[in-house]
């Protein structure tokens, strides 16, 4: 796409649209100089210093089809014109979260950047004080994006699984031996999922893109066994978010109140990974 002349923007829906200037037509002519990430945002960049800003969100997918396609009617937010073919930004579900700023200059870009630390860039003494500066939870942490640049919902729980720590120890607890461990979690679970994604997509334009993978260890899994110890992988729900883990390699075998069923089943609610199994029957027996 670098050095490809956009022939147009086109709008499915206007909702998508965030700002106004400078007008999307502006667009029309521009060659791509750039392609970049802010955080989870998507920058398109073209001479002239413009910018297109694309925050996919949850449901939001970029795919590439054929020169001028038609816009799925449902699920089409935008179109990006190229002699090569259009990238389609779709949204699936009724939420409408998925944005599109357009922007001119390297100060207005940077209005679209939270500040959070490049994980992959960053030292191990700029990670640790990242996450000490103020004290959250670890999933918090990982997932602010004025923290930390970039990690969503899925693979922080896949980061904390592998480092072996829970979603909901503070950060300020966190020993300088489990700071090492969780960067080196993060910095493996990070380039390991880009290296599968990359070899599975080879030269084309990724079709498939899911928050949920069978290769993932926890997250999405809630119930099936835990590939590392057996044990029956849990969640907490908050909103449209959820939070998987293993009670036995993060927790030391006790279960996280999940609050709405916590608080339904008050005493009821069982305390360890084992208890929970007693009453379900082992990971997998349905």
């Amino acid at each position: 796409m670098l050095g490809a002349v956009c022939a147009g923007v086109r709008v499915g829906n206007p909702f998508v649209v965030r700002s106004v200037e400078p007008p999307l037509d502006a667009f029309a002519g521009a060659v791509v100089t750039g392609l970049g990430r802010l955080g989870k945002r998507i920058v398109l960049s073209f001479e002239g210093d413009l910018h297109l800003v694309i925050h996919l969100m949850i449901a939001g997918r970029l795919q590439w089809r054929p020169p001028m396609a038609k816009l799925p009617r449902r699920l089409a937010l935008a179109g990006f014109d190229f002699p090569e073919g259009t990238l389609v930004l779709t949204e699936a579900g009724t939420k409408r979260r998925a944005s599109l700023h357009a922007v001119r200059g390297a100060e207005a870009l940077r209005a679209h950047d939270p500040g959070g630390l490049e994980v992959l860039e960053a030292s191990e003494e700029a990670f640790a004080e990242a996450l000490t500066r103020n004290n959250h939870t670890l999933k918090r942490a990982l997932t602010d994006p004025r923290i930390l640049s970039g990690i969503g919902n899925a693979y922080s729980d896949e980061i904390l699984h592998h480092a072996r720590l829970s979603p909901v120890t503070l950060t300020s607890r966190l020993t300088p031996e489990a700071l090492a461990r969780l960067r080196a979690s993060t910095l493996h679970v990070l380039r390991g999922f880009t290296a599968r994604m990359l070899a599975e997509v080879g030269e084309g334009f990724p079709e498939k893109v899911t928050a949920f993978r069978a290769d993932m260890a926890v997250h999405g899994r809630f119930g099936a066994p835990c590939p590392d110890c057996g044990s029956a992988v849990q969640r907490i729900v908050h909103g449209a978010h959820e939070t998987n883990y293993c009670p036995t390699c993060q927790n030391g075998g006790r279960l996280l109140a999940d609050r709405a069923l916590s608080k339904l089943l008050r005493k009821d609610w069982p305390r360890t990974a084992e208890e929970m199994e007693a009453r379900l029957g082992p990971p997998g027996s349905g």
